[in-house]
């Protein structure tokens, strides 16, 4: 038998430095495409006044849920923040937006960012990860923790941690048609970089050249 040597390509990765919501509205999701993302804290969106931030928010997450394709699902990796004495819950505003859009909760997991029984008077020690879909879907065949003891290693202070990269990741790979993962608030890249180790394509969008730079460099090895 003739045996030839076969090359096999690395998914692909594509950055755009582009306004998120725009991004989203102006281009169609194809089918087998899935989101995983974390919108940005009221820090992060001007003008920084809580009440017009916590509309954005909501809107965003439903514009978010809105772009699926029917065979897709978003997975949100949200933490909860301390804010001018609010405990602001993002999982309920997650929640609130699927609500809305007549989203199907998939799971709610819990990561934590400190180990269990840590005491934290700022930021909460914990993030949701939440897996809405726009239909309901099967259950998954192997489901996974709902509580991770750890995040795992994150390349920046705003980044989510690797080990809840590789579940969410997993999960798309193991339990969904998507091939492709689209993070429209990517940061420095860590969804799209896991997200090529288990070889899914990835396109991140974000709004800072210097991180579009710098998810388009991020490697993670194979899980």
């Amino acid at each position: 038998m003739d045996q030839r040597s076969v090359t096999v390509f690395p998914p692909w990765r594509r950055v755009v430095q582009a306004e998120a919501i725009s991004w989203l509205n102006a281009h169609r999701a194809e089918p087998g495409t899935s989101i995983i993302t974390s919108l940005p804290d009221v820090s992060e969106v001007p003008p920084h006044r809580f009440d017009e931030w916590r509309a954005w928010f909501i809107d965003a997450a439903r514009t978010v849920i809105r772009w699926l394709p029917s065979d897709g699902v978003a997975i949100f990796y949200q933490s909860d923040i301390r804010f001018e004495g609010r405990w602001v819950d993002k999982g309920y505003l997650v929640m609130r937006a699927a609500e809305e859009e007549g989203a199907e909760l998939v799971w709610h997991k819990i990561v934590c960012r400190r180990p269990p029984g840590s005491i934290a008077p700022g930021r909460p020690s914990y993030s949701h990860m939440i897996c809405v879909a726009p239909k309901i879907v099967a259950l998954p065949t192997r489901p996974g923790p709902d509580v991770l003891p750890d995040a795992g290693h994150m390349s920046w202070s705003r980044a989510m941690g690797e080990v809840a990269c590789r579940v969410a990741c997993r999960f798309l790979r193991d339990e969904t048609p998507s091939r492709l993962v689209v993070d429209p608030f990517c940061g420095e890249g860590s969804i799209l970089a896991m997200a090529n180790a288990f070889g899914l394509a990835a396109i991140g969008i974000d709004l800072s050249g210097k991180r579009c730079k710098a998810a388009m460099r991020q490697v993670i090895q194979a899980p």
